[in-house]
């Protein structure tokens, strides 16, 4: 599920209950936070948690290659970079900090 699947399913009645304990430091951690972004603490934590879990399982995702594809994917990633002078030139700019 994407997360714009997952934004539709929000206007939908939810039926199942999730119950968590937390340390009191945790939870006022996360009701600060969920008031920054004007939402509920359970908004929050839904949210929070299905991105984690997205996360999580786009990590693991598997996508197979035949070998022709392979050593040409080893091949990327062995060549040098192309020349960025774009990035050259951002990277030798001076921060506005320093």
């Amino acid at each position: 599920m994407n997360a714009s699947a997952y934004e539709g399913s929000i206007s939908q009645t939810r039926d199942v209950t999730i119950n968590i304990r937390a340390k009191q430091t945790q939870r006022d951690l996360i009701d600060r936070a969920a008031e920054v972004q004007g939402k509920s603490r359970s908004e929050f934590m839904l949210e929070s948690a299905y991105q984690k879990a997205q996360d999580v399982l786009l990590d693991r995702s598997f996508f197979g290659l035949d070998e022709l594809k392979f050593q040409q994917f080893l091949a990327l990633l062995d060549a040098s970079p192309a020349r960025n002078e774009k990035l050259h030139t951002l990277l030798a700019t001076k921060s506005p900090w320093d």
